[in-house]
């Protein structure tokens, strides 16, 4: 008689040429999308980010690095630079962004 080798918590019923039906799939598929919006709903439950790194707000900007380097350079963007990494505030790139739109 051959051992059972099922790891646990799968059923042993099941087969390695087990069929699934339409109706399965479906199931499947629904229960996917549900697990899929509730991410999605607990992500938008997250507080924005107060900092920023370059890259973000290069693309937020759609601007280069010399762009980006020039605008801290004249101090068009504020930033703060903590051992090799420059951060950037949110809130101070939202004002940006809402200047340069207007």
């Amino acid at each position: 008689m051959a051992k059972d080798t099922t790891p646990p918590g799968i059923s042993s019923r099941r087969c390695r040429d087990q069929l699934l039906t339409r109706g399965d799939l479906e199931d499947f598929k629904q229960e996917l999308l549900l697990s899929l919006l509730r991410i999605m709903d607990q992500r938008k439950e997250l507080p924005p980010k107060k900092w920023l790194k370059s890259h973000e707000v290069r693309k937020m900007l759609r601007i280069s690095n010399g762009t980006l380097f020039s605008m801290r350079v004249n101090g068009t963007i504020p930033f703060t630079k903590i051992g090799n990494v420059i951060y950037y505030d949110q809130e101070e790139i939202n004002k940006l962004l809402s200047r340069k739109s207007a």
